[in-house]
């Protein structure tokens, strides 16, 4: 049973990553710093599955608070590592990322889901109630924190003034914890994989029978060891990244699609797996849930980094990501407003993001 909940390249991960990181302190090669950014990818995969291994020993409402956890311990590792060196040229990094991982999973994840789901399945079915609390909560959240900025008169520019802040960052917070407690406890039918209607569950359905507690506790020692390889890895590459991006002549908001992409990974890989195994509702919970864990934890987080540090964080979007992200939310509201959704859905997602990602390389 160990094998089959941590895989060996589990243990690797982490392992490989701290040799890599101990030598680059010793000798500070660009070869070893080239395979640290490859022990950082394989590090997040890695703390992302022993996060689920744990969360599927706790169960619900504990287990996803931890998967969540852990995914905003890398987010905001990779944020305030980048910020650090020069918090006022790097003060709309949060945003970037933020507007990134919106428009990573509401078209790109969700599109490829809908398209790939469709093409095999033909027409697939998912719950509606828990897809529209998820989407009322994601459209307040991402309004409230990418495009009220932009009309508050206290602080110049697009930025909140410091009460602002905080303010926003404890309701953001508070938002995110109430849509849990109602995802994984009052209204938990709706989100549940398996329903066929209201009240029928199928619990075994998506993982099967738990971890032991010998394989969850080994999981906790590997996901805390991974996260600090990437918290670690994470400062060792920031200068270079910044560099690299600089000298491709590339926009600021790269920056902010790569650790999208990045953080996104693991449960994109699941998502897709899920809707091609016609799981739509599971791979609409992976996918919404990661935004709004996005914003709900990562937002109140570097928030307090900034406030604690005197950091202005540039959090307000210019016209043209207003409009594609009122797009965004427009189009998931009305294609996964029916219950049922076929390829033609999935290629509206794709095209929207394929613009988004074409108009942030050449604004």
């Amino acid at each position: 049973m160990l094998r089959r909940w941590l895989p060996l390249w589990t243990w690797l991960a982490p392992l490989v990553a701290w040799v890599l990181l101990g030598a680059f302190e010793a000798v500070p090669h660009p070869a070893l710093m080239a395979a640290i950014g490859v022990a950082l990818v394989a590090c997040v995969l890695a703390a992302v599955h022993h996060a689920e291994v744990v969360a599927h020993r706790v169960g619900q409402p504990l287990g996803g608070l931890v998967l969540a956890l852990a995914v905003t311990v890398i987010e905001v590792a990779l944020i305030v590592a980048l910020m650090l060196p020069d918090p006022a040229a790097t003060r709309t990094l949060a945003r970037d990322t933020i507007f990134a991982e919106i428009m990573i999973i509401l078209n790109g994840m969700v599109g490829l889901c809908l398209m790939l789901g469709g093409s095999r399945h033909g027409e697939q079915v998912f719950g509606r109630y828990g897809v529209s609390a998820a989407l009322a909560t994601l459209a307040t959240l991402s309004v409230m924190i990418l495009i009220l900025p932009n009309a508050t008169i206290n602080s110049p520019g697009p930025a909140y003034a410091p009460s602002q802040l905080a303010f926003v960052g404890v309701v953001t917070l508070v938002l995110y914890l109430v849509f849990v407690f109602v995802q994984t406890v009052r209204h938990r039918d709706y989100f549940v994989v398996g329903i066929g209607k209201v009240g029928e569950v199928d619990e075994a359905a998506p993982h099967g029978p738990r971890p032991s507690n010998r394989d969850a506790a080994i999981a906790s020692l590997l996901l805390l060891a991974a996260l600090a390889a990437v918290v670690l890895s994470a400062h060792d590459l920031a200068p270079t990244i910044e560099a690299e991006i600089a000298a491709a002549g590339a926009p600021r908001a790269t920056l902010g699609i790569i650790i999208g992409v990045l953080v996104l990974l693991p449960e994109s890989l699941t998502a897709l797996k899920a809707a091609l195994a016609d799981r739509l509702q599971l791979s609409l919970n992976l996918a919404l849930g990661s935004a709004l864990a996005s914003i709900g934890l990562t937002i109140p987080t570097v928030a307090a980094f900034a406030l604690a540090h005197g950091w202005t964080l540039s959090l307000g979007l210019d016209l043209k990501e207003e409009i594609l992200l009122a797009l965004s939310l427009l189009v998931a509201t009305s294609s996964l407003g029916t219950g049922r959704t076929t390829v033609m859905q999935g290629a509206v997602h794709l095209v929207i993001f394929a613009v988004y990602l074409f108009t942030a390389i050449v604004p």
